[in-house]
């Protein structure tokens, strides 16, 4: 609706009372919205929508992605220690310098990344503050950011209030790879940046080093930066190896690499990110983490850097327990008739509803899940902006074996239901 004119009596600065002006100011904006319409217009995420039906009836909550393990208690314990007996004021706002050099220290080992902890880390609180002084601290107005679909859903009202037009690149299953043609097609005079989750959520792909190398020449040859949200990069499986962006021909200098405590401590609630850029990049990077956050609790910073010090054990074992978990689950799944799509990394497995025999699409197939069945689960389509896949159901397995096999369970007494509900005509040939 076009609002209506704003009415002046006379010139607003030359007669009437302050309150006059203010009043026929107000008049004339009295019907247009007050709020920000790219957060107004947003609507409650699926992971509230589906956590808090799970909560309401009492369902088990294979949603959202957190783990049941409490996290390895060495480092709980030395952040308490901290509270106690440490610095409980504002820390230097780009963070700990000790947590700095841990954090150079740790993708030095890990990932042959030789960063300078003085000019090119920045510690955030949380990998989502470190997406937003990203993009806020980056995009321009009408910039072109390519983004992967499906896609977290902090980044596209995140860009949009920073300035930046998303182009879309939609990945399909089961393997969810891009090509050269697709990048083709999203690339123009216009991009400036490019998102990549990498291991991805929801998909549970680590990209291979073909897929990188090729982002990474398109980056090179179209002047562009990539924003790396890398949380996942310690929870990998198997053979699969996780490659940071950064580290590929030509891309040193154009990646802002973003790093989680959260994720790889499993202390998803303590809220500890990292930035890593080369030192231009950083310098705009720290000032929008400046008046984001400012800081992060020096307490939990302590923490962590111990913690990158000394869990050599944990980096190692964690990720064969999460695999073990993901097995059991995908393993149940497929006993029950469920087809479960390959994942590499992340907490996360699809199963796809189509190829399980089950006709519904995936938003109803959930919804009937946490009603009928008691278990919550996240439909893939609802991390797509257009052309959505439909087929596709996310599940975590970072869960004890308790829950997962109550999952299980519910999961197939779902698909049962389902199936006895549908038309004969509508049914998949799946068994």
């Amino acid at each position: 609706m076009k609002p209506p004119p704003v009415r002046w009596t006379t010139s607003p600065y030359e007669g009437g009372t302050g309150l006059e002006r203010l009043v026929i100011f107000a008049e004339g904006r009295q019907n247009q919205p007050m709020a920000n319409p790219i957060f107004a217009n947003l609507p409650t995420t699926i992971f509230e929508e589906m956590s808090g039906l799970a909560r309401e009836l009492g369902a088990v909550n294979l949603g959202q992605g957190f783990p049941d393990d409490p996290g390895p208690e060495a480092i709980r314990a030395r952040a308490a220690d901290a509270v106690l007996n440490g610095y409980n004021q504002y820390p230097p706002m780009a963070g700990l310098p000790e947590l700095r050099q841990a954090v150079a220290s740790h993708y030095g080992a890990t990932q042959g990344l030789v960063l300078d902890w003085a000019s090119e880390i920045t510690i955030t609180s949380g990998a989502t503050e470190a997406l937003a002084a990203a993009f806020l601290g980056l995009i321009e107005p009408g910039d072109e950011v390519v983004v992967f679909q499906p896609v977290y859903d902090s980044y596209l009202p995140m860009i949009r209030a920073a300035g930046g037009v998303p182009k879309l690149v939609s990945l399909q299953p089961p393997h969810w790879r891009f090509t050269r043609a697709m990048l083709e097609a999203a690339f123009t005079e216009r991009t400036r940046f490019v998102v990549l989750n990498n291991p991805m959520n929801p998909t549970g792909v680590v990209f291979p080093e073909a897929d990188l190398a090729l982002l990474a020449e398109f980056c090179v040859a179209h002047d562009i930066i990539a924003i790396c949200d890398e949380v996942w990069e310690q929870v990998v499986f198997g053979n699969a190896r996780h490659r940071p962006l950064i580290g590929f021909p030509g891309m040193r200098e154009r990646t802002v690499k973003i790093g989680s405590a959260g994720k790889m401590f499993g202390l998803t609630g303590w809220k500890v990110g990292f930035l890593a850029a080369a030192p231009d990049l950083t310098h705009s990077l720290a000032r929008a983490h400046q008046f984001l956050t400012f800081t992060t609790p020096p307490n939990l910073q302590a923490a962590v850097a111990w913690g990158l010090e000394n869990a050599e054990t944990w980096f190692r074992e964690m990720p064969r327990d999460l695999a073990r978990s993901r097995d059991r689950l995908s393993d149940g799944l497929e006993r029950q008739g469920f087809a479960v799509l390959p994942a590499e990394g992340t907490y996360f497995l699809n199963i796809d509803l189509a190829a399980s025999g089950v006709a519904m699409d995936d938003r109803a197939f959930c919804l009937h899940a946490v009603r009928e069945a008691g278990v919550a689960a996240i439909p893939v389509s609802a991390l797509y902006e257009e052309q959505p896949v439909t087929n596709i159901v996310r599940l975590c397995f970072a869960k004890r074996d308790a829950t997962l096999d109550a999952g299980i369970e519910r999961l197939a007494k779902a698909r049962e239901l389902a199936r006895k509900a549908a038309p004969a005509e509508d049914l998949p040939a799946r068994a």
